[in-house]
């Protein structure tokens, strides 16, 4: 009976927020008219009537209420775009075929246009605050059941584990384990039984999800779940087992009649960012950038910069720039110096860099020390082989070595100038394959918003200076 309640209480607050959604958009509009002044004529009035009708329809259409448990906020944010864009070009359409542009101020139109989603968003998120308080004080929670007990089962309980304000509450496995096996409980929780009871159970509890976790290969079972299980109450979904292919990033598509995966990652977002945050600091900082040319070169008069061969997405090589920190001919002293000191030579082969290379100048230390002699990679993101935020930029003989199983989510994506290796401990981190780790992490996880936080802690690392060397 609890549970009921809770489901229609939630229900409740989705059909809330939608009114007042709707009611905040003419309202916003209303006040928009009265702050520039614009004198308020029975077009105003047709036009908040025809509003709230498309913004009713436009909201619900998109899914704008569906349960947004686990999803994060750019997601919900994209969608509430979508869906003002849907009511702003209606009305567009509206003000073309009756000619009646004239009758609005554009001012207070292409306000509301333009700020109007950014309030939405900042409600909804005030509501989910708000839900996230209350499932954390054990209400308006959701309880669920796993099918499949293995490594993608707990994996998944795992996930919903670190994200309590979702407000799903997993009671237990159900998996064919238990007829081969004594087998009474997985990574915490209980098996209720094996697939088959999966009916029994439904029947007899309020269950609101029911999670397949089951490997492709097991298409009978799926396929006899699916078929028995849909009308008992409760919403089921396939969780894929992508994680075996090493690539989360993967998305379905269409080839025809076909349904396709799509496993290279999609960073159209990324390269418009890439560009526009390049050029941003290119522009800026280009005084500073003159200045640190002009100094190399009147120091030994060699050359500004430093090309090296290092691998960008599928596999390709290319010239990654640097301002140069060495003395003129560095490459060729590398080989004598390791070849007199086993020390460095044992520093070489696991980090591929030297802590203290007596071949870098006192200038070029300073550089490395503040990172700026990373800058002139800003112009290897415009030419598209680096991106602004990555995995580091290794050389071939990295990958073959130490990525290995690793190598082909590495060469998913374009490396970066900056990453979680330079905002985590940086060069301090003596182990390799915990970098091997911290590449693989981000390559699961990127996103917009971890971009700039790791560009924001990137600043902070080179004011600090920490590990760079």
């Amino acid at each position: 009976m609890l549970s009921i309640n809770l489901r229609q209480q939630s229900s409740l607050i989705a059909r809330l927020l939608h009114l007042f959604d709707c009611c905040f958009t003419v309202g916003y509009l209303s006040l928009l008219v009265l702050w520039y002044r614009v004198p308020w004529s029975p077009y105003y009035t047709r036009l908040l009537v025809i509003t709230f009708v498309l913004c009713f329809i436009s909201f619900q259409s998109f899914q704008l209420y569906r349960s947004w448990r686990g999803w994060r906020y750019f997601i919900e944010f994209l969608v509430i775009l979508k869906a003002w864009a849907a009511v702003i070009g209606l009305l567009l359409f509206y003000f073309f075929i009756f000619k009646i542009s004239i009758a609005y101020s554009r001012v207070v139109f292409l306000v509301w246009s333009v700020t109007t989603p950014f309030f939405l968003f900042f409600i909804h998120v005030l509501a989910r605050k708000m839900l996230r308080v209350i499932r954390a004080k054990g209400k308006n929670v959701r309880r669920a059941v796993v099918v499949g007990a293995g490594d993608l089962g707990i994996t998944l309980v795992k996930e919903v584990e670190e994200m309590p304000w979702a407000g799903i509450e997993v009671l237990g496995f159900f998996d064919d384990k238990i007829d081969e096996e004594t087998v009474t409980e997985v990574y915490g929780k209980p098996v209720l039984g094996n697939i088959s009871a999966i009916n029994g159970y439904l029947e007899q509890h309020d269950i609101d999800y029911v999670y397949i976790a089951l490997p492709m290969r097991a298409e009978r079972k799926i396929f006899t779940i699916l078929r028995e299980c849909r009308s008992l109450g409760a919403r089921i979904y396939l969780v894929p087992d992508l994680y075996v292919y090493g690539l989360h990033h993967a998305e379905i598509q269409s080839l025809g009649d076909l349904l396709i995966l799509n496993f290279n990652p999609h960073t159209e977002w990324k390269r418009g960012f890439d560009l526009f945050f390049s050029l941003a600091v290119l522009i800026c900082f280009s005084p500073l950038m003159i200045v640190i040319a002009l100094l190399i070169k009147i120091s030994d008069g060699g050359p500004v910069f430093y090309k090296h061969k290092r691998i960008t997405a599928a596999g390709k090589t290319f010239d990654c720039l640097k301002f140069r920190t060495m003395k003129v001919g560095a490459d060729r002293e590398l080989q004598k110096l390791l070849d007199e000191n086993d020390e460095l030579k044992k520093e070489w082969e696991q980090h591929f860099k030297l802590k203290n290379d007596p071949r870098v100048t006192r200038f070029g230390r300073l550089l490395r020390r503040t990172s700026l002699d990373e800058f002139p990679q800003f112009i290897n993101v415009l030419r598209g082989d680096m991106s602004v935020v990555g995995a580091r930029p290794i050389v071939g003989d990295e990958l073959n070595d130490f990525y290995k199983e690793s190598a082909g989510r590495y060469c998913s994506m374009k490396p970066g100038i900056t990453g979680p290796w330079q905002v985590g401990r940086r060069s301090d981190v003596d182990e390799y394959g915990e970098r091997v780790r911290m590449d693989d992490w981000y390559i699961l996880n990127y996103s917009l918003w971890t971009d700039i936080k790791i560009i924001a802690k990137t600043v902070y690392c080179m004011v600090k200076g920490n590990g760079a060397y």
